[in-house]
């Protein structure tokens, strides 16, 4: 099943089930009106979200219409809880080895980071930062969302509560991040609002793409229309069931809790590239002695997809053109 959050001048949006192949929708209100009702109600609301779906890829929804990603919001647009992983370590592994950086870690264990959920971003809105200086990066990365995980649940229990799972573009601004992290206490400028894909689809439409808490799916990223790189989910060194049971060991976790893979990264960024201007400066960094490429620029423009095996994009496009923020002077 594939949902979406549509704009309507309110917070949360509206809620539609999506076709299969993206091109329709049909309202969801007479199920869920948004996706926290959905998520908060899942067990009562997917019989009949899924009753939707079914007649609508089978052209037998009343009152379809044609979907639009550029009315697109997140399709959770907040959340009472967003946290961020780093569960490649192979994109670690780069930038320590470019850096010569020494991160203290736990073994068997994911770097985690809280992150703010009251402002995430749909795939097609232009993206606002104040300053060139701020070293505006992107991180492509794969996220799920869960309905209520009880405390003390199993990797294997956890991951029975995902119900959702999309693709995110973790901005970042690296102009602040060595500060904020020499400082001890987390990341708040360096890591502004978060990009989201304009569709979100349950576990089972990813078929056999989705193994032990892995997409194994290529992450397809582009810079103002050019390849940038395209690593595949698979190389995740820490499930998402067994991130969630760690963050779930002495915590129950609300329905609409979000949870980011971190960076896409494989071992063989030779050939399948990077989804992160950072990697691709730290690999410049131990081949040449100095990063090339650089951050980005206003009118940039960014692409995120997944495809599956048909070539069928699973999630929808991220497509964004970031601009410089104007202050909007008081009504």
């Amino acid at each position: 099943m594939k949902l979406a959050t549509l704009k309507n001048a309110r917070r949360d949006g509206r809620l539609v089930v999506v076709s299969r192949d993206l091109a329709k929708a049909v309202d969801a209100a007479p199920v869920a009106a948004t996706m926290r009702e959905a998520i908060e109600n899942w067990s009562a609301a997917e019989p009949g979200l899924q009753k939707l779906y079914d007649a609508l890829n089978a052209g037998q929804a009343r009152d379809a219409f044609a979907f639009d990603p550029g009315q697109a919001m997140a399709p959770l647009p907040r959340s009472h809880q967003f946290v961020d992983a780093s569960a490649f370590l192979n994109h670690g592994d780069i930038m320590e080895r470019a850096y010569n950086l020494t991160v203290k870690k736990t073994p068997g264990v994911a770097v985690l980071v809280p992150r703010q959920g009251d402002d995430f971003r749909g795939p097609r809105d232009d993206y606002e930062f104040p300053a060139e200086a701020d070293q505006c990066d992107f991180e492509g990365e794969f996220a799920v969302i869960t309905d209520d995980v009880p405390m003390g649940a199993t990797p294997a229990e956890a991951l029975g509560h995902v119900r959702l799972v999309t693709i995110l573009n973790d901005v970042s601004m690296r102009g602040h991040l060595f500060r904020e992290l020499q400082m001890g206490f987390g990341l708040v400028q360096a890591k502004p609002a978060t990009i989201f894909a304009p569709v979100a689809v349950t576990p089972d439409e990813l078929g056999d793409a989705w193994k032990d808490g892995r997409v194994h799916l290529d992450m397809k990223v582009s810079r103002n229309g050019e390849w940038f790189g395209h690593p595949n989910g698979r190389e995740m060194d820490f499930g998402f069931g067994e991130m969630i049971a760690h963050i779930a060991y002495n915590r129950r976790l609300g329905a609409g809790f979000v949870l980011g893979s971190g960076t896409v990264s494989n071992k063989g960024y030779e050939q399948v590239g990077s989804a992160c201007l950072a990697e691709r400066r730290a690999i410049e960094t131990l081949a040449h002695g100095e990063a090339r490429t650089g951050f980005l620029k206003f009118g940039e423009q960014l692409r995120f997809e997944v495809l599956d095996g048909a070539g069928q994009s699973v999630f929808g496009a991220i497509e964004v053109r970031f601009v410089p923020f104007e202050r909007k002077s008081a009504a």
